[in-house]
């Protein structure tokens, strides 16, 4: 049974102590005109995807698999090497980040299959000096702060980019980058700023990095590629995951198979790709027709196809 992502990051102590949990609900809305210009293509038109370059590289954020990856790690990313994904973004599970395996070894793995693993999600609040410490060892550039969750005022937000300039910092030291990736609660109105903003202002572009998880931007009603424009070289990473087309405006839990969805990717990425998007890492959590290997495979044979 699939479980749902707000409560594997509760249960997974993903949450800085203190914070209490709101509904993941992402009203519509956001602060300038520009953020809520929609990126969902007009009805019944065909999106033109001009004449462009294919991407040089995309990845897999392994929670797609989730319930696949505890039966058979070694098995599951076998296929998922088999699919054409050379890299990978992983995530702090029961296991850890290596899946049991040592980081050392889950390196060594993912060598044999030509897999790089670029990036993870984390428990930011626990280990973390260790943590970095094993990822720049194997060779991986970034560790995520995946949730933090909505807050209820600006000084809350602010207290958390103080935390995230610090473990910048440790990354820094170890040689890897810090990033956090967004949900749609930032990009909704808290006391008259959008969250998100705040986020940015106030961390080091020194020390951190953003993961613009497209879907969620998209959902909370905002724009992508103005957030992209706005902030040229601070989203370095991003999730590639689309929406479904018949989802209502309010609905949250509407990701699906990419290239069937509402989102031109062909227009985004490209415009990420010229505001310094380095990392395309596909991400999915709803499957409707499906399974989530197959809608992996149907998602690196859309990535291979796409052109932007």
């Amino acid at each position: 049974m699939t479980i749902n992502r707000r409560k594997f990051l509760r249960h997974s102590g993903l949450f800085a102590s203190g914070i209490v949990l709101g509904g993941m609900a992402c009203n519509q809305g956001s602060g300038s005109s520009d953020e809520q210009d929609s990126v969902r293509p007009v009805p019944g038109e065909t999106p033109a995807v001009a004449a462009g370059v294919a991407l040089a590289s995309y990845g897999l954020q392994l929670y797609t698999l989730r319930d696949d990856m505890p039966k058979d790690p070694k098995g599951v990313l076998k296929q998922v090497a088999g699919f054409g994904f050379r890299e990978l973004e992983g995530y702090e599970g029961d296991k850890g980040m290596f899946w049991g395996m040592g980081h050392k070894d889950f390196k060594k793995y993912l060598d044999e299959l030509g897999i790089t693993m670029v990036s993870s999600h984390c428990d930011i609040n626990k280990d973390f000096d260790r943590k970095a410490a094993e990822a720049a060892e194997v060779g991986m550039k970034y560790l995520i702060s995946p949730y933090i969750g909505p807050q209820k005022t600006l000084d809350e937000y602010k207290k958390f980019a103080d935390t995230f300039n610090k473990r910048g910092e440790t990354c820094k030291k170890n040689g890897i980058r810090f990033a956090y990736h967004n949900h749609g609660y930032t990009f909704v109105d808290t006391e008259g700023q959008l969250p998100q903003d705040v986020l940015m202002q106030s961390t080091d572009a020194a020390l951190v990095d953003f993961e613009m998880d497209i879907y969620w931007v998209v959902t909370a009603g905002a724009d992508p590629e103005a957030w992209m424009k706005k902030y040229p070289n601070r989203f370095t990473l991003c999730h590639v995951k689309d929406r479904l087309k018949t989802a209502a405006a309010t609905e949250q839990e509407a990701s699906c198979d990419l290239g069937t969805g509402s989102i031109d990717f062909s227009r985004v990425l490209r415009t990420a790709t010229d505001n310094g998007m380095k990392h395309f890492i596909m991400e999915q959590e709803r499957y409707d027709n499906s399974s989530p290997l197959k809608s992996a495979e149907a998602g690196s044979r859309y990535l291979k196809s796409l052109l932007i």
